[in-house]
């Protein structure tokens, strides 16, 4: 959106009101944080109030998303709350997690415990660049490699298309640079688990205190500590969107866009086109990609995977599924069986009601109906 007419909307719309971005979300809660503190008071605390969405904002559809901006009706400062009254659009929007006006996403993998994986790292580089925000990629944990293992991931990832920025939570090399990329601007925190986000948000922002949880010894995998999509405002501005972390992100495209996510792949397209439209360069004739880059088996999986994907939607489709979709906290999909209604579900006090009615009603005619055969 034009920022010339978003200043517009809000001057127009927050003649009196305050105008905040939404920091939380929860059942039909939202936290939201004032752009200005309130003229009552100068209390920093007021700077956020607890809010409830206006009915009529219901009526019409809309929905409130951590990220969004907001006006804000008849705060009460003292006990602080409010009401949402008015929600701007969005300049970008993501369904998992669910996120508005997202700048960034900053992409967190560890170079050691958990050891770097090379087929996790590009799963989760693929579904960042499908989303169209720009990407950061952030490689922790520096203290526990070498210069030279170091200089070796370096050239590897430039070759894939990347620059990575290398830190340490623990030394604090990197950060500073890592700070800049953040200022101004809202960014998704992604990443498998135990590669240290938490940690990350902890030295960041020293004030949210975020749960750590340790890597696993054997399995070399971290536990979950983030339950909730929320954004922790910054030192130095800007907002960073701590999500769930999940360790297999779905891959939810066409199969036909899968290439455009591989900077690699994306580099030869932009020379010429394919002989067929609907190329999927996997060896047609006169296809413009070749097969001598690292990550072309990674692409010809996750293609079979997006492939598959596709093929079990339109089945789905086409007949009445017994099935119904299911999304755990992670944002990972999976189906489970419906119940049969009439076999499981339990009939209504008021449809039971209406039923005996029926056959009282009937029973009624009938003797009637009767009465007047004898007669």
């Amino acid at each position: 959106m034009n920022d010339s007419i978003y200043r517009d909307l809000a001057s127009h719309s927050t003649l009196s009101r305050p105008l905040g971005t939404v920091i939380a979300v929860q059942a039909n809660f939202y936290q939201v944080r004032l752009d200005q503190p309130s003229q009552a008071t100068n209390d920093q605390e007021t700077f956020s109030l607890l809010c409830t969405r206006r009915t009529r904002l219901k009526k019409i559809g809309q929905k409130v998303m951590v990220g969004d901006r907001v006006v804000i009706e008849e705060p009460d400062y003292q006990d602080g709350r409010g009401a949402i009254a008015q929600v701007f659009p969005r300049k970008t929007e993501l369904s998992r997690p669910p996120v508005a006006n997202a700048d960034q996403i900053l992409l967190v993998f560890a170079l050691e415990n958990p050891p770097l994986d090379p087929w996790q790292l590009s799963r989760f580089l693929v579904k960042a660049e499908s989303t169209a925000l720009s990407l950061c990629l952030c490689l922790n944990k520096l203290d526990l490699i070498t210069e030279d293992q170091q200089q070796q991931w370096q050239q590897r990832l430039e070759k894939w298309g990347y620059n990575p920025l290398f830190i340490s939570v623990m030394t604090g090399q990197g950060l500073e640079d890592l700070n800049t990329r953040l200022r101004g601007k809202i960014t998704i925190l992604a990443g498998p688990s135990g590669v240290g986000k938490s940690s990350l948000i902890n030295t960041l922002i020293p004030q949210v205190d975020q749960r750590v949880a340790k890597v696993s010894g054997k399995l070399h995998k971290g536990r979950h500590t983030t339950r909730h999509v929320e954004l922790f405002e910054l030192p130095e501005g800007g907002f960073l969107a701590d999500t769930p972390g999940f360790n297999q992100p779905d891959l939810d495209c066409e199969p036909q866009e899968l290439a455009l996510y591989f900077p690699e792949a994306k580099q030869q397209l932009s020379t010429g086109n394919c002989q067929f439209n609907d190329c999927l360069h996997r060896g047609e004739p006169d296809c413009i990609i070749n097969d001598n880059w690292e990550r072309y088996d990674h692409y010809l999986t996750f293609l079979e995977e997006a492939i598959n994907r596709k093929e079990s939607r339109q089945k789905m489709g086409e007949q009445e599924s017994s099935l119904k979709l299911k999304i755990k906290n992670s944002g990972q999909e999976y189906y489970e069986p419906k119940l049969e209604s009439k076999k499981y579900r339990r009939r209504s006090r008021r449809d039971k009601h209406q039923s005996l009615h029926g056959l009282y009603d009937q029973q009624s005619l009938a003797e009637i109906a009767h009465e007047d055969e004898d007669l």
